[in-house]
């Protein structure tokens, strides 16, 4: 894979189009949080700094190939601005005549955010025209949106392959290079940390995973599945009945390949995931027929913090209960510090591990916290992520 870097590229008077991600939660009409766009400001800065007329592009929400006001990307435009402390001009649609000629007026350092892509059902398509009308507002492109770099749309490939000048922001390229160490250097032993509800969701990722690590961690729903495989009752607990014959192979797999495959030795319980639950802690065998399994126990608290404490390498995506509960939260914090207190490289993704991470108050003692969920699996799968294939020169 060869890559250009953007310190190679020339970008001194260049439009730069610069595919970000922006898809903020918004509240009131403003932004309710701005980790994105807080991301994205070191390769906005640069490219400000080397004299480029900056035309940044993102969608926000799913439209569905309309226009829907609560969904313009102008409260993040006035974000921006007042980040930046310096105007930034917002076109009515992001392609047409008042697009283009918001983007030629630019000066040097000047930056514009196009409207929300997704207004047209060209992009998710990756429709040919829709892309050249996005590529000629450019001579230079830079992809910063890991989140959407599974997605082969207009603005994440279409546009890379009809600009020949092309390389990574500095967000996508520590992306790259952090899930790169994961699956191909990883600092032994290597703990991969597996939780949320459903197996079906982190299949290729555990058969993927099998190979590269020394222990595997499951808690959240998905263990119910795989204690079910190993023929323990699991009352009402969340589980699914068809990836039990997938869970006996991965027991089976990880046995073979003297891979530690960790599940919970005991459980808090109760009869629904309630925020006035009076919850219980019992053992494997002793889970009552009406009762669910809503978080690990303490003594699977214990085993999971010792098994990540002597870690050379993390990998943890998804949470080990319901922890937007507080009854229920306990195991996903005491792991959240657990990983925060490890010596060794820590890469936390998906929206639930990053939000208890948050919750837990370790985020500055994570490696690497990841700006995609779905990206993130998929490149633990093995896949080439099609927003970074289209970046190779």
């Amino acid at each position: 894979m060869a890559i250009k870097m953007l310190e190679d590229l020339d970008l001194q008077e260049q439009r730069v189009f610069v595919r970000v991600d922006f898809n903020c939660p918004l509240k009131d009409g403003k932004v309710a949080d701005d980790t994105r766009i807080q991301k994205a400001l070191p390769t906005i800065k640069f490219l400000i700094e080397k004299g480029a007329r900056l035309v940044l592009a993102s969608h926000l929400g799913r439209p569905k190939g309309r226009v829907v006001k609560e969904m313009s990307l102008e409260p993040v435009a006035l974000h921006l601005a007042e980040l930046l402390k310096q105007d930034v001009f917002l076109p009515e649609n992001c392609i047409g005549d008042g697009a283009k000629k918001v983007v030629m007026d630019l000066r040097p350092g000047q930056v514009c955010l196009l409207e929300n892509l997704r207004f047209h059902k060209e992009e998710t398509e990756n429709e040919e025209i829709f892309a050249k009308k996005l590529a000629s507002l450019a001579d230079v492109y830079v992809n910063d949106a890991f989140g959407t770099a599974h997605r082969a749309h207009a603005s994440t490939v279409g546009v890379a392959n009809l600009i020949k000048e092309r390389a990574p922001g500095f967000l996508m390229r520590k992306e790259i290079e952090y899930f790169h160490q994961l699956l191909e250097e990883p600092e032994k032993p290597f703990v991969a940390i597996l939780g949320g509800a459903k197996v079906s969701d982190k299949m290729a990722v555990i058969e993927n995973l099998l190979d590269k690590v020394n222990t595997i961690i499951i808690g959240g729903g998905m263990a119910y599945t795989f204690l079910a495989a190993r023929d323990f009752s699991i009352g009402t607990s969340l589980f699914e009945k068809d990836r039990v014959e997938f869970a006996k192979k991965i027991i089976r797999g990880a046995k073979a390949r003297k891979v530690k495959l960790l599940l919970p030795s005991d459980h808090v319980i109760a009869s629904e995931p309630s925020a006035d639950a009076f919850p219980e802690i019992v053992k494997n065998g002793h889970i009552p027929k009406d009762m669910m399994c809503l978080d690990i126990g303490p003594a699977t608290r214990r085993m999971f913090a010792k098994e990540v404490e002597n870690a050379g390498t993390i990998f943890w995506n998804g949470p080990m209960g319901v922890f937007e509960l507080t009854p229920f939260a306990e195991g996903t914090m005491t792991l959240a510090q657990a990983v925060a207190n490890s010596v060794g490289v820590s890469v936390v993704g998906g929206g639930d591990s990053v939000a208890a991470i948050n919750k837990a108050g370790v985020a500055d003692k994570i490696s690497h916290i990841s700006t995609g969920g779905g990206a993130s699996l998929e490149f633990m799968e093995g896949k080439r992520l099609p927003g970074i294939s289209a970046l190779d020169v």
